[in-house]
């Protein structure tokens, strides 16, 4: 059977993995929600699939490989909310199956080090409902010997997500607030682990997904102005800042992630192991496709 990735939420991290498994020879069908996003994923090379809605079960018939990034709600994870039992009837022709979940699920460890092994005490109600819905996928895998992998994954940035435009815009601040740690992980880098994981599977394995350099946001958007050459942003107070209740969720938990098992288990050597070369090479592809 041709290798064959079926892709729930076919978002951005999922695009960048599809990228480097296409010129292999791979299959690859994403969900989407709309037909225009279903025309931009087929010009990319990619079998879209408006889901909910459509009939999956023909794509999901000739899936050898698994991915989940559609995000859970209160009525708990869509896809097996909706398609359980014949996940389970697939199950023995899947070889790998990867869940796309956050380190969210540690909770606040006051800047401390998490690992994979640390339990899980979330103080946010997203970070709740991905304990659950791992714990769903892992109540599966138990009962049916599904091969999942669980992909813990830090602050997502990359093209069209970094610092920059705001900083440009001069709407970026520096919120300080004392003691805040955040990890996070360029998207290639994500995209180069999950590929590690499908050619090195191991059911039942948990991984961090992050880089090599907690740091407190404010110094993220220091060197981001510093790089373009831009005065330093504002510092304003946390406890005074103006922010969306989704922004200041985000500062109720501060933790540093270990990243050691993408690189000891699955031989990873991160493209971007800091937050400084990850925006220089952002700044460096700008300054390409303009003088193209």
């Amino acid at each position: 059977m041709t290798s064959h990735l079926f892709s729930f939420g076919h978002g951005y991290s999922a695009k960048a993995l599809t990228r480097l498994l296409l010129p292999q020879g791979w299959t690859v069908t994403g969900t989407t929600r709309s037909a225009e996003k279903a025309d931009a994923l087929r010009r990319k090379g990619t079998r879209p699939v408006i889901w909910p809605g459509d009939d999956v079960s023909g794509q999901l018939s000739e899936t050898t490989h698994l991915l989940i990034s559609a995000g859970p709600s209160e009525a708990g994870d869509p896809v097996l909310a909706e398609l359980r039992d014949q996940i389970v009837g697939i199950a023995p022709q899947l070889k790998w199956v990867g869940y796309l979940s956050t380190t969210g699920v540690y909770g606040d460890h006051q800047g401390n080090w998490v690992d994979e092994t640390t339990p899980l005490t979330p103080r946010t109600k997203r970070g709740q409902l991905r304990v659950e819905a791992e714990a769903a996928w892992q109540k599966l895998a138990a009962e049916t010997g599904l091969p999942l992998h669980i992909f813990r994954l830090a602050g997502i940035y990359g093209p069209g997500r970094g610092p920059f435009a705001k900083v440009r815009s001069g709407t970026a601040r520096r919120i300080i607030k004392k003691n805040q740690i955040f990890s996070r992980i360029h998207v290639e880098d994500i995209a180069q682990v999950l590929e590690a994981s499908i050619k090195r599977p191991r059911a039942g394995a948990i991984y961090n997904l992050c880089d090599n350099v907690p740091a407190p946001p404010e110094d993220v958007i220091g060197y981001a102005a510093e790089l373009l050459g831009l005065p330093l942003p504002p510092a304003v107070d946390f406890e005074t800042a103006e922010m969306t209740p989704m922004a200041r969720s985000f500062y109720a938990e501060s933790k540093k992630v270990r990243n050691d098992l993408i690189k000891t288990e699955l031989g990873v050597t991160l493209l971007y192991p800091d937050y400084q070369s990850g925006l220089k090479a952002l700044l460096e592809e700008e300054a390409d496709a303009q003088s193209r």
